[in-house]
């Protein structure tokens, strides 16, 4: 029988994870007051409580001691606000994209990432995203700080809209088993230094940025080899 304390742990956890959408309407909040460096900052501060949750939710045992909540639902849903809906909006409110196209550029990135979340394969048994994992937080960042034209935001954006829909497995940071350590390593690395990125805005150091980027190259090859090899083992 479980004790009330381990119920109340499981509950926290619970609710450690929903609190990601409140820092999500916080981001919108202050991309509303053109404030896109705080809006980031809670972007960031929203998947730091992604990256830990479910570590915390293994521990606590929150299937077994809270069953009446999906925990994967819950997630699901916080991760459309803050990896999605809240980027996009961003995308939108600080002219990143054209402004003959900017509602069409965002919708795609709405209605694809709606279907990525939804497919009944999004994470594979084995601890693969199927598709862009529709990291927008990430890509709004980038193109943020790169400064690019917006036709050229759009282009690529569009690109990673395509990228959801190609079947192609991307690995889960945390709990996918090959390569591990050093993605988790370097992983961790790269969230401290985008968030001083973040942190730094308007006045960010570029080759900082061109640094971050080693990360982003790193997880693109690895998915790709090992894609390769799970495709090959089901040959």
């Amino acid at each position: 029988m479980s004790s009330i304390p381990s119920r109340a742990a499981a509950w926290a956890v619970h609710a450690f994870t929903a609190s990601g959408a409140v820092m999500g309407l916080a981001s919108l909040l202050a991309t509303v007051q053109g404030d896109y460096r705080t809006a980031f900052l809670w972007m960031i501060a929203a998947t730091a409580v992604d990256g830990v949750d479910g570590w915390l939710a293994r521990l606590a045992r929150v299937g077994e001691l809270a069953p009446g909540i999906d925990g994967k639902r819950l997630d699901d849903i916080v991760d459309y606000v803050t990896y999605v809906v809240a980027p996009a909006f961003l995308l939108l409110r600080a002219g990143l994209l054209p402004a003959d196209a900017g509602w069409p550029v965002a919708a795609a990135i709405l209605l694809s990432s709606a279907y990525g979340f939804s497919r009944t394969d999004a994470k594979t048994p084995d601890h693969f995203f199927t598709g862009f994992p529709s990291y927008w937080n990430i890509v709004a960042l980038y193109l943020y700080v790169l400064g690019l034209d917006p036709s050229a935001n759009a282009a690529v954006l569009l690109l990673f809209v395509a990228l959801v829909f190609v079947p192609i497995g991307y690995i889960y940071p945390s709990r996918t088993s090959a390569w591990q350590v050093p993605t988790v390593a370097l992983g961790t690395l790269w969230a401290v230094l985008m968030a001083g990125i973040a942190w730094m805005l308007p006045n960010v150091s570029r080759p900082a940025v061109l640094v971050s980027l080693v990360f982003p190259i790193y997880y693109l090859v690895v998915s790709l080899v090992l894609h390769a090899r799970r495709r090959a083992g089901r040959a």
